[in-house]
């Protein structure tokens, strides 16, 4: 029976590989990176002018955790709004490019990467997002997939089979067409941690 819950909602079986969602833009204050920091991710690059000029990072920077904030909310409000999300599965292949420093403004694009349905959920399909983070000069900041649960209107229809999109697996390398299932960890299946620099702010992109 068609899912009666979220009816005007988008749900899996109207998404399609390759659909493309712009992001943002977004300008992240000097204020706002401190606030977040003293909050959430208290290092002295994201605090203080003077000590994150003289770090790696050149200047005052936006903890790494931030600029995933800021993107999830940019998500919200330009995708997820539509759909009959059931929430996130996962975060895959999270990199933090450059550093997103006091001024600049952030935007980029999600793209519906790959979508699977398993079996023994059929009331709920995953949908692989690939996304591209960018400064105002064009430079990637950060990229990751995010696997989202969406609801199925029909449960009872017999899944199609996995469908995805021509092209890259992010920027990360060719996609080789693997869908792992909630259970299965990344590493398994050969996608990197989410966990960038450990604190949050350094990673390979320096932020």
């Amino acid at each position: 029976m068609p899912n009666p819950i979220t009816p005007t909602s988008r749900h899996f079986e109207d998404l399609r590989p390759g659909e493309t969602v712009a992001l943002g833009p977004v300008t992240v204050t000097a204020e706002a990176i401190k606030a977040f920091a003293r909050q959430f991710d208290p290092l002295p690059f994201h605090l203080d002018e003077d000590a994150a000029r003289r770090s790696l990072l050149g200047g005052l920077a936006a903890s790494g955790w931030q600029t995933g904030a800021l993107t999830l909310r940019m998500l919200a409000d330009a995708f997820l709004a539509e759909i009959a999300t059931l929430g996130l599965a996962r975060v895959e292949n999270l990199k933090w490019r450059k550093p997103l420093l006091a001024g600049d403004t952030l935007a980029g694009t999600v793209r519906i990467a790959a979508l699977h349905r398993a079996p023994e959920q059929p009331e709920i399909g995953l949908v692989s997002l690939d996304f591209n983070m960018q400064n105002q000069k064009g430079e990637t900041v950060m990229t990751l997939r995010l696997v989202e649960k969406v609801a199925v209107r029909d449960p009872a229809a017999a899944p199609s089979g996995d469908a995805f999109a021509p092209g890259p697996y992010g920027d990360s390398g060719p996609h080789d067409g693997r869908v792992f299932a909630a259970s299965e960890s990344a590493d398994a299946g050969g996608s990197s941690d989410a966990g960038g620099g450990g604190d949050g702010g350094g990673g390979g992109g320096g932020e």
